[in-house]
């Protein structure tokens, strides 16, 4: 055999070495976190259908309403991050997210509903409702359809309506590459991401890639935490679909009775900024409080977004 025909060899053994041990890794990857997300929670059967739930700790009842690419296991994450200890939470899945099946009716509306519903099963008369980005949506919508369950609204970088300049994404190449992983659904595909150009996502889930990489390591861990959370993709992809192409329009946000705070950056790079500036000034007494930086995950921000919570809550009879 020639040099060039032993190098070739040598070279598509390598590739093919390579190639089965990361799918070894992937499919054990894969695995276990199928197994994780199936630990931890119940399913709630209720009239508007099954909605899944995880109900954890004691104390004040606190409705933690995930965004894009979550379940309840985000959900519980979220609480933690932003509200600290002290809580009961309540994290349910969206709809298409995890156990949680599509219904007929799958608007922030029926997904407001559907939060009450489930607030009523547990015996929960009264809750602290904190919506993040399009999590805000069906926040909103339980406050106003049901402002009795609600004694305080925080709504961190919502992905709500605005008249001036909306919700969007960049279309960067690294974007475009996340969205088609998203499209088809892949948990190959968004696990190859994360191993091997973990920017792209981060970039992808609002935050400049810049900025993670000159914050403290426990900020760097976490960012990378929310990243690894949208896994398996799959589970979660129909609700990444509804939550893709949401019709937004004006609610009447004055009529929000409950104490309100909003949380947004102005370098998101989902533009919620002006939805939280115009969510803010609708909603009477609401709160706003917004960082210069900090992209849509708050880096760099996460005590102070929870000292500042926890202030807002105690202002608002609710302490833990």
């Amino acid at each position: 055999m020639s040099r060039i025909g032993s190098f070739l060899l040598v070279t598509v053994i390598a590739m093919a070495t390579t190639i089965g041990v990361a799918f070894l890794l992937y499919r054990n990857e894969l695995g276990r976190l199928r197994h994780a997300v199936g630990q931890g929670s119940l399913v709630a059967n209720l009239d508007i259908g099954p909605i899944e739930y995880a109900d954890s700790g004691a104390g004040f009842p606190l409705l933690s309403v995930h965004g894009a690419g979550g379940g309840f296991d985000v959900g519980l994450v979220l609480a933690a991050d932003l509200a600290g200890g002290g809580f009961r939470v309540i994290a349910p899945s969206r709809f298409g997210y995890l156990r949680t099946p599509v219904p007929r009716d799958a608007s922030p509306a029926a997904q407001g509903d559907a939060h009450a519903a489930l607030l009523s099963r547990l015996n929960v008369p009264k809750a602290v409702v904190v919506g993040v980005s399009a999590g805000a949506r069906s926040a909103v919508e339980l406050a106003l359809r049901h402002p009795d369950k609600v004694a305080a609204l925080v709504l961190i970088v919502p992905a709500l309506y605005s008249p001036t300049s909306p919700v969007s994404i960049n279309v960067s190449l690294g974007n475009r590459i996340a969205f088609w992983a998203v499209n088809v659904g892949g948990d190959f595909a968004w696990w190859a991401a994360e191993t091997a150009a973990p920017s792209i996502l981060i970039r992808f889930l609002g935050v400049r890639p810049a900025l993670v990489s000159v914050a403290p390591q426990a900020e760097r861990e976490r960012v990378m935490s929310f990243v690894r959370s949208v896994e398996p993709l799959s589970l979660r992809f129909p609700g990444i679909k509804i939550d893709s192409v949401p019709e937004l329009h004006e609610l009447p946000l004055k009529e929000i009775t409950a104490p309100t705070m909003v949380i947004s950056a102005r370098d998101d790079l989902f533009n919620t900024l002006p939805a939280a500036e115009f969510a803010s000034g609708k909603i009477t007494g609401a709160k706003l409080i917004v960082y210069d930086t900090g992209g849509h995950l708050l880096v760099g921000h996460a005590q102070q977004v929870r000292e500042a919570i926890r202030g807002f809550l105690e202002g608002a009879g609710v302490r833990p």
